[in-house]
């Protein structure tokens, strides 16, 4: 197993531990992370983001399989399944995750999943009919940007 293949593995297997700090601590000061809700998380965000992605989620359940390492980073495929707290409704979320890595530390870490899929499981009939839209996935997206600023604010 290759170093970067070895802190995915490291990254994920603390996700599923929920050990928050272990996470944060594979992200180099300056990192980003992006995916169809969180875009263009600085350092600070994107950690914050873990955190209250674990504090938040009760029931969240994680796997995670095919780690490949590259010369300068790696990718991963990874499986949550969590209660959507807005609706309640049960979500499994496929995610394709690529990361860039230097001196040991993720510097760019990007999630790819299907955002209609998710929307159709943790809305339901509203993201059946409207998920495909960019109208839904503005909305979700800045109503996830609210509910980080004001958990770090409560953290601060």
């Amino acid at each position: 197993m290759t170093a970067n293949e070895e802190l995915i593995r490291h990254f994920y297997t603390s996700f599923q531990q929920q050990d928050v700090k272990a996470m944060q601590d594979c992200y180099a000061a300056e990192a980003t992370f992006s995916d169809p809700v969180f875009s263009h998380l600085n350092g600070g965000e994107l950690r914050a983001m873990w955190a209250m992605l674990i504090r938040n989620g009760k029931d969240m359940r994680l796997e995670f399989k095919n780690i490949k390492g590259k010369e300068n980073g790696a990718t991963a495929e990874w499986d949550a399944w969590y209660t959507f707290s807005a609706t309640g409704n049960k979500v499994h979320n496929r995610i394709k995750a690529s990361f860039l890595i230097e001196n040991g530390k993720i510097i760019e870490h990007t999630d790819q999943f299907s955002f209609y899929r998710w929307a159709r499981q943790a809305l339901g009939l509203t993201g059946m009919l409207l998920g495909w839209t960019a109208f839904l996935k503005s909305k979700i997206s800045s109503t996830a940007r609210k509910n980080l600023l004001a958990f770090m604010t409560r953290k601060a």
